[in-house]
Order: C-alpha cells, then structure tokens, then sequence
C-alpha cells in the first residue's frame, strides 16, 4: 500500500483499499508472473488433495480466498490498458491481460482441481450454506462447460481454442482503443453544427476543422451536420474502423466459438452460450426478437416516412440530390429533426442546462437519497489521471464504509472509447473473515470542458451518466460472500435491467430539475422545454429499437452457425431488419466491441433486460414515489444487494411480489 493510500486508510475506517495506480511497466509484467506463481500454488495445493483429506476449509475456502486476491490484483493490471495516458503502460497491460488470461485458461482446466471438486461434492455437498453450495455447483458446471468430463484430447483441443480466442478479444478491444483516425472539413461542410462546437475543433494550418471519429465528434456531426456528404464521409470512416483487422479476427473468433460448442456436445455457440442464461436456449431469444420486430415495424414505417419528407424538403431547400431513400449516414440525422420538429425538442439548448458539475452533483444526491447512501470525495487520491475523482460510499445510518468508485469522464488518446463501468476490487469476504469493501471506476467520454464553456451533456448522455453509475452501485451495494457472485455477476440477460431500471430519473420532472441548471445564469428548464422533453420519450422508438434488434440478430445468427462473412450479413441483416442498406464499403460488426468482449451470442439481452427495468420501475416506483427511500430499500435488498447469489427470476419475484411481465415495456414503446 502506498503511503498516500495508508493516509486514506487512517482518514477513513476500514479501509481495505488494494490497489494501486503508481505502476511501471516493468512492474506490470513483474506483477503478472508473481500473480500466476501464487494462484497457481493455490491450484496446486487443492488439486492435490488426496479423496479422505478433502474439507470445506481446504477446498471451497482455500479456492475463494484465492479468487479474492487474485481477482483484485488481475482488474488492477487490466485496466491499465484502458484509461493511461502512457502507451507503454497500455501496451504492457495488454501483454499482462494476454499473459494472464491464457493462464486463466490453465487454471479453469485443471483436471486435479475439478475431481477434488467432484470428491468434496460427494462427501460433504449437501450440508453447505446456500451461497457455499451455489459456489460448488457452479465451479463443477463450469469444469464441465470447459470439458473436464471429457478425453484428454478433447480438453487439450479446447484449451487451445480458448486461448486463443483470448488473444483474439484483446487485440479485437486494443485496435479499437488505439484507432485514432481524424478527417479534416471546412468550416461550411460542418454546416448545422452549433458554433461553439466547430469552434472548439482543432484546426489544420490552412484553417481546416479536424474531426476524430470519437463519440463526442462522431455523434454531433451525424446528427446535425447538414451536407450529406460530410455525414457520409464521418458514417463510412466510423464503421469502417480497423475493418481489415476486425473482420478477419470476428471471423475467426465465430468459427472458434462454433468449434468449441462442438466438441462440448452443443449445437451452436448461442445454444452453450445461452444454457446459463435467463431465455435459456436461442429459440426463446429468437421468438422474443421477431415478436418484438412485428410489433415495431408499423411504428419505423410511419418515421422512415416522416424522414424521406424532411429529406426532399431539405434537398429541394440547399440544392442536394433527392435520391429517395433513407442511408445509414442519414437516419440519426433525421431522427434528430424529428425530435425537434414534432416534438420541438431543441438538444442544443436543452444541453445547456446540464452542465457536468450540475449533473454530477445532481445525480450523486439522487442516488444517496434513493438508496440511503454517502457519498464524499476522497482528497488527494491515487488516481490515474489528475481530473479523475474518487469517492467513498458509506452507510447513512450508520456510516459504515461500503466501497469507492471513480469517475473518469472525459476523452483522451488511447482511452477506452464507450462508456462503461470497471469492477476493480470485488466485495466479498475475505481469508480472515472480514468483509473487502467494494471498489469500481465509472468511464465515459463526455465533451471536455473549453476556457470559454464548462462540459455540457447532452439529455442522451445525462441518460448514459445515469445508467453507468447504477451499475457502480451494483457493484457498491451487492453483499454477496464469494468474489465469484459480487456485484454484477448475475446472468448477462439481467445484468443491464437494475441500470436501465434507473434510466427513469431521467424522464420524470423532480429528478431532471434536480440535475440541471443553465449553465450561465443557474436557472431552471422552462416548464414547457421540460414538458417537450418528456413528450419525446417515445420518438423514433420504431428505428431505434430496431436497430437494437438488428445488433441482436446479427449476433445470434453469427453464434448460430459454423462460419460467417460478417459485412454480407450485417448488410443483408441491416436491409431486411431496419430497411436501411449498410453504406458501401464498411463493415459495422468490426467496431461492434460487445461481440470480442464478452458479450457474444448476448446482445439480446439490452432488450430483454429492458423488459424487467421496465416492469420494477412502472410496478413500484412509480406507483410509490421515485424518490421514495423505501422502495429505494427494497431495490438495494431485493435487486442490488444479492449479486449473482440467486437466479434473477426469484430476485425479480422478491421486488415485484409477482411474475414479471412485458406490459410496462410495451407501454414505454409507446406501443
């Protein structure tokens, strides 16, 4: 521990801080090959028990007390890769991860561990805590899903597929991080676009505006850039990102996946995928996806109309060809005039009541008072980025200490490109019985505040803001006892619904009103912008969802067969699905990181989650208070608090004291 870190732990009881962000690349690699020697003694030492040596502390206790510390020490090395500012850090990060993760693959196939496993199953299973015993069964079902019930040619077999396709995902992410592409437009072909923003774009020596295909370039453009051809220029450089490199490593990675399920006596990857799933098996995923497209499609044929006759207007007014249909570099464009025009939505002036210190101040009040937590920032924290901000979280009653997370908001080179929420330290207990309080990092890429502007959101990134975080507080407020179900670790067709649950607040008036503040004068949004806002909940839900399911069924069909030509599909998928063709000479699929991280064969599940979000917030908060603590209580208990330690039907079941149904998300379709 750093002394910086042993003064935070004095400020603040309890701490059990177990990172540390003053590393040297040689440190990192230093740090991997100590991290294996250790973990793999661990393996070793279970693995060797003889069938009459085996008990709860020398098996269960010995392989989760090794989860814990491995687990926090592996997340700090990983993360590296994607938020320093330094290359050679992240570069040594990625060989760690690669490193690291093939000896993940050693470890998760050890035959020795597995039958120790099986022994102590046969000899003591059945008088374990429920928690102990879910551990059990879960690390002998993932034994078998790795093949360790098979020959030893087929697990050899598998083991190198999976390593492979390890190497596969992180170079897959790495591309993706380290692109960094910039096109260069005159002022007028950035026609549209507000002033201050083309403004506040680097400029060539001849005056020209540089534009990254980083979101807060890429997506302002796409939506108020009025020469298409600029549109179209950004749209075919943005989803041909590291197309040569991706398509060929996507490619690969389905017929591996495919080889795999295979050789585990599964049909299809989705099938293997999706037994440990909520839906199950890809019919229920495929009934659910078209069922949902036929209910949409009315609603996309009436905007896509709406669209085309904006498109002639604004042909005919500056004199752009009409060709009559509706490209990918157009459909954000017009959705964007849509919400302005029908529902007189203005998001340039809208953002200028959320300026981030607002919005962040905002939504932490919220979250405390909805969950009966504190928050306060951490004074001089090791952090890894000086506008990095870390936070404590402690009880309100009593004020114990729950966990940390950091915010890391804004874009940078090399820097991770979405928005997305990094467990670091797991809550869990730890050798001597204590419990390890909880550590995450929120990242995003939020316009950087100007000398003459500070960072203002869009509504759509207040939204995001909103959704990451709640996953922080999933990681925050699980209790669960094993590392292996702390905080998020539920099943991945759930794993979004707490978060997409919490999007709400930002559609319901005390929230928005709570977060926001002109940010000259800190007036309040007009009652009517407000009331246009809330309006247009609904707009564009035909187009936007479907193309939601497009992602869905490109995934499940690439994960339901033995190979694929990605850019023919998603082209083929993209025309039937969402009636637009894909622009000429892109491939979507080969920026499209959920498939290369941990998503593959589950993107489905932001829809089918969506159901569930819907259903708890319709059910009980808005019947019963948004801001009601008691319900607030009762999703902490029921929802947060369990982690991965029950099925999501019964956790639903116990919030919602009934079956969950679709009617709410429906209803929220504006269906």
């Amino acid at each position: 521990m750093t002394s910086q870190q042993q003064q935070q732990s004095a400020s603040i009881p309890g701490n059990e801080l177990r990172l540390s962000w003053k590393l040297t690349a040689e440190g990192i690699a230093k740090s991997a090959d100590e991290l294996m020697t250790k973990s793999k003694a661990v393996h070793d030492a279970v693995g060797a028990l003889k069938p009459d040596e085996v008990t709860y502390e020398n098996v269960i206790k010995t392989l989760a007390d090794g989860d814990c510390e491995y687990s926090v020490r592996r997340n700090n090395l990983d993360f590296v890769q994607h938020v320093f500012s330094d290359k050679a850090m992240r570069d040594a990060s990625v060989e760690a991860d690669k490193k690291l993760s093939e000896f993940d693959v050693e470890m998760s196939m050890r035959q020795d561990v597995f039958d120790t496993l099986v022994t102590f199953q046969k000899k003591q299973g059945d008088g374990l805590k429920p928690e102990a015993s879910r551990y059990l069964e879960r690390l002998i079902k993932l034994g078998k899903r790795n093949g360790l019930h098979l020959p030893k040619e087929k697990q050899e077999k598998i083991k190198t597929i999976k390593k492979r396709m390890s190497d596969l995902g992180i170079d897959f992410n790495k591309n993706l991080n380290e692109e960094n592409t910039i096109l260069e437009f005159t002022v007028e072909e950035l026609a549209g676009l507000p002033e201050d923003f083309v403004k506040n774009l680097e400029k060539t020596e001849d005056g020209k505006c540089k534009v990254s295909l980083k979101y807060p370039h890429y997506f302002p453009c796409m939506k108020k850039a009025r020469n298409q051809e600029t549109r179209k220029k950004l749209e075919i450089a943005f989803h041909s990102r590291c197309m040569k490199e991706n398509s060929a490593i996507l490619e690969e990675l389905v017929k591996l996946r495919h080889e795999k399920a295979e050789i585990l006596g599964y049909s299809t990857h989705a099938e293997f995928v999706l037994e440990m799933r909520m839906a199950k098996d890809p019919k229920a995923v495929s009934t659910f996806l078209q069922q949902l497209s036929e209910k949409l499609r009315p609603l996309q044929a009436e905007e896509v109309k709406l669209f085309l006759e904006y498109k002639k207007d604004e042909c005919e007014k500056f004199g752009f060809e009409f060709d009559n249909k509706i490209n990918m570099w157009d459909y954000r464009y017009f959705m964007n005039m849509a919400e302005e025009k029908k529902y007189a939505v203005d998001h340039d002036k809208l953002k200028e009541y959320f300026p981030m210190d607002v919005v962040t101040k905002g939504l932490l009040e919220i979250y405390q008072e909805l969950l009966s937590l504190k928050f306060e920032e951490v004074p001089a924290a090791d952090v890894w980025q000086q506008d990095v901000k870390m936070y404590s979280v402690c009880e309100q009653d009593t004020g114990s200490l729950l966990g940390y997370f950091y915010l890391d908001l804004y874009p940078r080179e090399g820097k991770y490109g979405h928005a997305a929420c990094f467990g670091l330290q797991p809550g869990c207990l730890l050798a001597d019985g204590n419990r390890q309080i909880s550590v995450a990092a929120m990242v995003a890429n939020f316009t950087k505040p100007t000398p003459d502007h500070p960072s203002l959101l869009t509504h759509d990134e207040v939204e995001t803001y909103f959704h990451e975080f709640g996953h922080v507080m999933h990681q925050i407020c699980s209790k669960a006892d094993f590392c292996l179900f702390s905080g998020t670790s539920v099943e991945r067709d759930f794993v979004e619904a707490p978060s997409q649950m919490l999007e709400n607040w930002c559609w319901e008036k005390e929230p928005l009103c709570r977060m926001s503040a002109h940010y000259k004068d800190g007036s309040s949004i007009p009652d009517d912008m407000l009331k246009k806002l809330l309006r247009s909940r609904t707009a564009n839900a035909g187009v936007f969802n479907l193309r939601q399911i497009l992602l869905g069924t490109f995934d499940q069909t690439i994960h339901t067969q033995a190979e694929a030509d990605t850019a023919a599909l998603f082209g083929k998928l993209s025309k039937e699905i969402l009636g637009i063709e894909s622009s000429p000479n892109t491939n979507m699929s080969a920026s499209f990181g959920h498939l290369a991280g941990g998503y593959d064969a589950q993107y489905y599940g932001y829809l089918w989650s969506e159901v569930f979000s819907m259903d708890m917030f319709y059910s009980r908060f808005s019947k019963e208070g948004v801001m009601n603590p008691k319900v607030g209580q009762d999703y902490r208990k029921c929802i947060l608090q369990p982690g991965g330690t029950l099925d999501a039907d019964v956790m639903l079941k116990n919030f919602l004291g009934r079956e969950p149904n679709q009617e709410a998300f429906l209803h929220s379709k504006g269906l």
